[in-house]
């Protein structure tokens, strides 16, 4: 059955958003440009990225509905129906999952009495497992309303989600301190984090991820990588590579000889 149209916001609700989105859609050259932050700003009103806020995002940037659906539905970070006040997200793609991912949300679905994607009974709450959180030198990780938890385990991610319920302050390893799902959603907007501290508050990658860079600026020596005596590397195919026709057939002095 063809949905109806959606709802329209009541006209306070409407009233503060619209103010808020012309602010946004005025950062833009072309107005096409604010969708993504413009979905944020809705997500912000309701928690998640309902048809009314889809409906009114297509009316103030000139887009159809399908336009804006389109998008909405595309970035998992817009959520598509009601969510808690904290999404935890448990990474469990490759490294995250053979350090302990798996088992942690294996765990926290047991806990919380919850599947993927699912909130609890008191709307606290939204477990997911999502792809590559970009920290895997702490793996296994996870995030809460996009803030890192690093290197958990099952018992501490219980923990952490039933502080989480019970209304405790949990602290991030690194990163702004957490907010709600919404309040998250406006700083995404674009809108500054008027809590104390919070722009302050910052956390750094780990030495696994910086030695590309340290290693460009010169900071460590670069390793140098050199095939057992009497061998030469071998391709792909397991075969010898090809021996290069500028270095010597034997060991060199620098190699030991």
């Amino acid at each position: 059955m063809p949905q109806l149209p959606a709802p329209a916001y009541p006209a306070e609700v409407r009233a503060r958003l619209e103010a808020d989105a012309k602010e946004v859609i005025a950062r833009y050259p072309g107005s096409r440009s604010a969708l993504l932050p413009l979905l944020h700003l809705v997500q912000s009103e309701e928690g998640y990225v309902s048809r009314t806020g889809m409906a009114f995002c297509a009316e103030l940037l000139g887009l159809t509905t399908a336009e804006v659906t389109a998008v909405a539905t595309f970035y998992t970070m817009y959520r598509r129906k009601p969510s808690g006040d904290y999404q935890v997200g448990v990474c469990t793609n490759t490294l995250c999952a053979v350090m302990g991912g798996d088992a942690i949300f294996d765990r926290l679905k047991e806990h919380l009495g919850v599947g993927n994607d699912e909130t609890t009974e008191d709307g606290k709450v939204t477990l997911e497992h999502i792809e590559c959180n970009a920290a895997c030198d702490f793996a296994p990780v996870v995030m809460v309303n996009w803030e890192f938890f690093d290197n958990q385990t099952p018992e501490s991610a219980t923990r952490l989600v039933d502080d989480l319920i019970a209304g405790r302050t949990v602290e991030p390893t690194r990163g702004a301190p957490i907010c709600s799902y919404k309040e998250t959603a406006r700083i995404l907007a674009g809108f500054p984090d008027e809590r104390p501290g919070a722009v302050e508050a910052s956390g750094g990658a780990g030495p696994a991820s910086l030695i590309g860079l340290r290693l460009a600026k010169g900071e460590e020596p670069h390793p140098r990588i050199v095939a057992p005596r009497g061998e030469r590397p071998r391709g792909e195919s397991g075969h010898a590579a090809p021996q290069d026709p500028d270095r010597p057939a034997g060991p060199t002095a620098e190699e030991g000889e």
